[in-house]
């Protein structure tokens, strides 16, 4: 059975699919068949189609993002102007074709961060509890980044779930003592960076510090 494994962030836009690609890249070189799903998009389905082909292991689009919204709000809100029921049990269904798959690692993002609503009594966090497998952070380095990071990685734990470990996105623009601010979350994220990642528009640029075991 396929490892499992979710990708969060500590905000929108701080490059959870940019470091997904990153580490679906890196299991690739490892020799292991890695797929990346965004089953809940909304905005479009750029970041699907991006986890899409850098995943070692595809089926068709679909498979890997079920659900996909035009406009750029909130999925709970999309969900709801289209008519379409959203939650755990909803997009599990969906994605029940890969349980079929000879799959190494399957590698879920979520939508913005870790409270994100699915609907009125479900988050992505009760959907990552329910996929199962610890949870890689996505700390976007830009002003107020520590105290975002550090009230995630204490929701996840409280929730239950393994903190695998943290990525260091930098590529969000200037920030003051940045390497002050990193040092900081390395004493106190209680997990280890995996990757630190800069200006590079590509994910298999990234060096990535983890053995995918």
């Amino acid at each position: 059975m396929a490892k499992r494994l979710f990708v969060t962030g500590t905000d929108t836009d701080v490059g959870k699919t940019h470091m997904g690609c990153a580490l679906l890249s890196h299991l690739g070189r490892l020799g292991l068949k890695a797929a990346g799903l965004k089953p809940i998009a909304s905005g479009g389905r750029i970041d699907a189609e991006r986890l899409w082909r850098h995943s070692s292991l595809q089926l068709p689009l679909d498979s890997h993002n079920p659900f996909h919204f035009a406009p750029p709000i909130a999925p709970h809100l999309a969900a709801a102007e289209a008519g379409v029921a959203l939650g755990v049990d909803e997009v599990l269904k969906r994605l029940e074709p890969w349980q079929r798959q000879e799959a190494d690692w399957l590698l879920m993002e979520g939508a913005g961060g870790w409270r994100v609503p699915l609907n009125d009594n479900e988050t992505f966090a009760d959907l990552a509890k329910a996929w199962g497998g610890p949870v890689v952070l996505v700390v976007g380095m830009r002003l107020g980044c520590v105290n975002h990071a550090l009230l995630t990685a204490e929701a996840i734990r409280s929730d239950g779930l393994e903190l695998l470990g943290w990525v260091a996105n930098r590529g969000l623009g200037e920030m003051d003592r940045l390497e002050d601010n990193l040092a900081y979350l390395k004493r106190h994220m209680g997990a280890p960076l995996l990757a630190l990642a800069g200006q590079s528009p590509e994910p298999a640029a990234i060096e990535v510090d983890w053995k995918g075991c």
